[in-house]
Order: C-alpha cells, then structure tokens, then sequence
C-alpha cells in the first residue's frame, strides 16, 4: 500500500471537525479505505491522579495531549504498520482501558482542536482544513454535547467554556487558521465546501496512482 493521503482538520469546540470527517469518510467508503483519528483519544493518561485532580486539568491547552504519541501512531500507519490507538474515557477523565485496533489506509483524517497548532503534526499533513464557525453556535453545541454524551452538568460546561475554553481557543485555536489551507465556515453544513474538499481528495489519489 502506498503512503495514505494525510488530512488535518482543526477548529474550535464543536465546530463540526467529526461531521466533516464523516462525510469525508462516507463519500470515499466505496473506492478506499478511508481511516478517522480523533486528538481527543491521545489527551494524556491521568490514571495517577485522584479524581479532584483530573477534573482540574486545562482539557483545552495543548499540554493536555499525548501528540508525541499521536505522532509515532501517524508514522507507524505511513509505514504499513497497525496501531493500538488510545480512547478517552470523558467521565473519568482519564484514558480508558479500551483500544483501537487500527490498520494502514489509504486516507487517513486526523480532527481535533491543536492539529494545526503543532508544527511537527502540520508536517505530515497533505490537506490542512481549518472549520471555522461562530462562537455561540460552538457553545451551544459543546453544551448540548457535554451534557448527552460525557456525563457534565450545564453549569459546569458554562464554568469551563467561560473560564477555559474560550480563552484558550482565541490564544491557541483561531491563530492556526493562518495555516489551512482550506477554511470552512459553518461546519459539515457547508455542502459546497465539503464537496470541494472530497473533489481535491480525489484529485491527489487519481495523481498518486499515475
């Protein structure tokens, strides 16, 4: 198998990162194997640590993600060879005993929030997407999405988006959208760009196959 075609995509909480991933995945699902990795799964293990001391981690700071591991995995998967990739266990904020059983592709997606931030993970990138939407749609997302899926509480996902969030995405998220280079507004929502997107994608496979 040759090296898969690498694409980042970044952006703020909830910004619709897996929606677009999955489009990406489910357009492709018939001619290639299409691989989605998520940052999220590579935030760093916290099983030392008593539960009052996990919740206090900054989940938003770049510091909180195992990217040197993330990193090993993307180069092993380059090279033929298949991964156990970490999950996060969002109610225990910690890693789960649970892996992945990962197998090299032909696309690979990597999503998450400091994929354009790291200078070393930009590196092995083909396509680097940047999905920008606008804050409020971004909170009630995260709001809705915290409260279904990892066991929050509204007033604490309020407490963290204002106190941590929001800062961290003006000081570390939004500068990295210098290095897409593609931008899509509004999310998975956005056809049009989606449809460029998949359209470059099949442009690169069809020369890599020349």
């Amino acid at each position: 198998m040759s090296k898969p075609i690498i694409i980042g995509i970044a952006g703020g909480s909830a910004s619709g990162k897996t929606s677009i991933s999955r489009r990406i995945k489910d357009q492709f699902a018939d001619v290639k194997s299409v691989l989605i990795i998520r940052q999220d799964d590579y935030y760093k293990d916290q099983s030392d640590k008593p539960m009052e001391e996990r919740i206090k981690t900054n989940y938003d700071h770049p510091f909180a993600f195992d990217n040197d591991l993330l990193m090993d995995h993307i180069k092993a998967l380059i090279d033929g060879q298949e991964i156990e990739k970490p999950t996060y266990d969002f109610v225990n904020h910690t890693r789960s005993e649970i892996t992945e059983k990962c197998y090299p592709c032909d696309v690979l997606i990597l999503e998450g929030l400091f994929v354009l931030e790291n200078e070393k993970l930009r590196e092995l990138l083909d396509i680097k997407v940047f999905v920008d939407t606008p804050a409020d749609i971004r909170f009630i997302r995260r709001l809705l999405r915290d409260v279904k899926e990892r066991g929050r509480n509204m007033d604490g996902v309020v407490s963290q988006y204002v106190n941590t969030v929001r800062v961290m995405h003006e000081s570390f998220i939004e500068p990295t959208k210098r290095y897409a280079d593609i931008i899509i507004p509004e999310g998975g929502s956005n056809s049009v760009a989606v449809d460029l997107l998949t359209t470059k994608i099949s442009s690169i496979i069809h020369h890599s196959m020349l």
